[in-house]
């Protein structure tokens, strides 16, 4: 089954602009997610799909693959459908281009579900929660999953609420990972998709998906890479490959 990766990039961003072509130790951190997509073992193919020049030479300026996309686009996911109706790949693999340290053993655990089970439309990841600071931070997407693996909610709110002590160990909370697997039909549909009333609340896009019924899988993983938000993000993400040798 053919499986891409899509990696959707814009340049403008209110927190952190031009954070596609900030510098990592010697590569942007667009050439860095790129390579580490590239490294999964079930991913055949990467694109990045963005709307701006800028990135579009610094992608092919190292010899990667870039498809210029409209730029009206409200979310990520309508320029990776815009992307997926050109090609015929099966498996479409959202990448978000701000997680320079994924690992890409991570993109593989969220595919394989999709390979063995084809009436799963769409997969992610998600992460034990470890501290309650992040437990209580709505920037913190917090999952909940029933026995089969599957989500049940997502949301900014502490969930699953314990109620008391004696229930927290038996209810552990889990960090949501922004990447997704989708079906390229279902892809193609979501955009189309009317958006739900959970779904503005909370501002998750994922939420439109579950309230349309559709079912998301969602795979444990321990290797919660952390993301670039931030100039702040970007001075942590700097620190840890210098750590690990890594240029």
């Amino acid at each position: 089954m053919d499986v891409v990766a899509i990696i959707p990039a814009r340049y403008s961003s209110s927190r952190f602009p031009g954070k596609p072509l900030v510098d990592i130790a010697g590569k942007t951190m667009i050439q860095r997610v790129y390579e580490r997509a590239l490294a999964a073992q079930l991913v055949e193919r990467v694109i990045v799909a963005t709307d701006d020049e800028r990135i579009a030479a610094a992608v092919a300026a190292f010899g990667g693959e870039v498809q210029m996309t409209a730029a009206e686009h409200e979310t990520g996911t309508d320029r990776l459908a815009e992307v997926a109706a050109t090609l015929d790949a099966q498996l479409i693999v959202n990448v978000q281009g701000d997680e320079p340290l994924i690992d890409p053993a991570t993109i593989d655990m969220a595919v394989e579900p999709l390979l063995r089970d084809t009436g799963i439309a769409m997969g992610t990841l998600m992460s034990a929660i470890d501290n309650g600071d992040d437990y209580f931070d709505p920037n913190v997407v917090k999952v909940v999953v029933d026995k089969e693996g599957n989500a049940l909610y997502f949301s900014r709110a502490p969930i699953p609420c314990v109620r008391d002590a004696a229930s927290a160990s038996a209810a552990p909370a889990f960090r949501h990972i922004g990447l997704y697997v989708y079906r390229r039909d279902f892809l193609l549909r979501y955009p189309r998709l009317e958006s739900t009333v959970l779904e503005q609340a909370e501002k998750l896009e994922q939420l439109r998906a579950l309230e349309h019924g559709y079912r998301i899988h969602v795979e444990c993983t321990r290797q919660a890479a952390p993301g670039v938000d931030t100039p702040e993000d970007l001075e942590k993400v700097r620190r840890l490959l210098a750590q690990q040798g890594e240029v």
